[in-house]
């Protein structure tokens, strides 16, 4: 996945220490299907994951992140949880970790397309459907899956 200038900026003065990084998840809906992308780097299908640059508003990084990942346009309709992911350590040696903020977005238009070359695919399927991905992102959408409803936050 590129990484945002920010970051390699960072990276240049911290070298591998631990970055804590605010991300996001859009879960857009469309009926009773899901927005998926295969990523490129790993091929694991999820819903579109992103980072959300300096200054920018949470539910409009996620909005963009779908536009640029999977030229589709979709509509914030509410932030579903928020979770801070155990931290990683990239193959470079890189430590992060990431405060994921899921949102539920409802589809406006586009047909889904790996628009960046960050991901290999990108297709709707329904609910009751998807294919095999790991129990966090099954978790993501199972949370903005309700159209109202408090955020789960997790403990």
């Amino acid at each position: 996945m590129p990484t945002p200038e920010y970051v390699l900026a960072l990276r240049a003065a911290v070298g591998h220490h631990l970055l804590w990084l605010p991300g996001v998840t859009a879960v857009v809906l469309r009926g009773d299907d899901v927005l998926l992308v295969r990523r490129a780097d790993t091929g694991a299908w999820t819903p579109v994951t992103g980072i959300v640059d300096p200054g920018e508003e949470p539910a409009v990084a996620a909005a963009r992140e779908v536009l640029e990942e999977a030229a589709v346009v979709a509509v914030p309709e509410r932030l579903a949880s928020v979770h801070a992911l155990p931290p990683m350590t990239y193959a470079n040696g890189d430590h992060a970790q990431y405060l994921d903020l899921t949102f539920r977005f409802r589809y406006e238009s586009g047909e889904p397309f790996p628009e960046d070359g960050e991901n290999t695919e990108a297709a709707w399927f329904p609910l009751d459907a998807l294919p095999t991905m790991s129990a966090e992102m099954h978790r993501r959408i199972d949370s903005a899956w309700a159209p109202d409803g408090p955020a789960v936050f997790e403990s």
